[in-house]
């Protein structure tokens, strides 16, 4: 009964901003859990290229670049993946942006940038990809979505990145209502809020020492996560072991928000 529960086997899957931090880390476990293939984008293409040459030492991972926060990036995407697949079992949103000022300088161009990439971006993504995940979804075999939120769209502190937070509870929220909506098509829609990994958007804080020192005392566990913690909940999320859950938002943060 249990030997295959946390098993991706003959799973297609698709992570957006796939080529490194988190997305990579996402694709690299589920074509270790056994995916059939794992799709990743990425605005630049010879980052996505790489990536994906790098995951395929795991299984079969197939990049195809493009901007999926623009209208014509996102019907670029969709195009492509109809015409190489039939169906995809999973979707991961994770490309995002961030945007840092403070509050009496924060501008109207980074407000609305974080939100259309965070927010604008999956929403339209889910919907134009609700056919393909549709089309070979059962009561017994639901397909699945996974939108990458964040504590920072949980607790009120945000760091002097308020679209940031703004978005993240958004999508959030955006979570909840889409998997009210896709449960009858057997989509489940489940959220990932992360604390603190390392990546690209983090390196400011992991490269100052003090800095790093005196966040870390901040969270329960002590430590940052790693790259088996965010494609752990992910697999988990995405194949049987997640057969009853849609419209949460899991926190995988160390504690960070029993304190904050």
């Amino acid at each position: 009964m249990f030997e295959k529960l946390f098993s991706m086997q003959g799973k297609i899957c698709v992570v957006t901003g796939g080529s490194r931090g988190l997305g990579a880390y996402m694709a690299q476990g589920f074509l270790e859990a056994g995916a059939k293939r794992v799709y990743i984008t990425a605005r630049k293409v010879e980052a996505c290229i790489t990536a994906a040459e790098e995951l395929s030492q795991f299984g079969e991972c197939i990049a195809l670049p493009g901007d999926v926060a623009s209208k014509e990036g996102l019907s670029q995407l969709v195009k492509e993946l109809n015409q190489r697949e039939s169906h995809i079992d999973v979707l991961v949103n994770n490309a995002g942006t961030a945007w840092g000022a403070p509050f009496g300088q924060f501008p109207e161009l980074g407000w609305d940038k974080v939100m259309d990439i965070n927010v604008k971006s999956p929403f339209f993504l889910t919907q134009a990809l609700t056919p393909m995940l549709k089309a070979n979804a059962t009561e017994q075999n639901a397909s699945c979505v996974i939108n990458i939120g964040s504590i920072a769209g949980i607790v009120g502190n945000g760091l002097d990145t308020f679209s940031y937070a703004a978005s993240k509870s958004a999508i959030h929220q955006i979570t909840r209502n889409l998997a009210k909506e896709l449960a009858p098509s057997n989509i489940r829609v489940n959220a990932i809020a992360p604390g603190r990994f390392y990546s690209k958007m983090t390196e400011f804080l992991s490269a100052d020492k003090a800095a790093f020192e005196e966040e870390l005392q901040s969270i329960p566990m002590k430590r940052w996560g790693e790259p088996s913690d965010i494609a752990g909940v992910a697999i988990m999320l995405a194949s049987q072991a997640g057969a009853f859950i849609t419209g949460q938002i899991i926190p995988v943060d160390g504690g960070t928000t029993l304190v904050n």
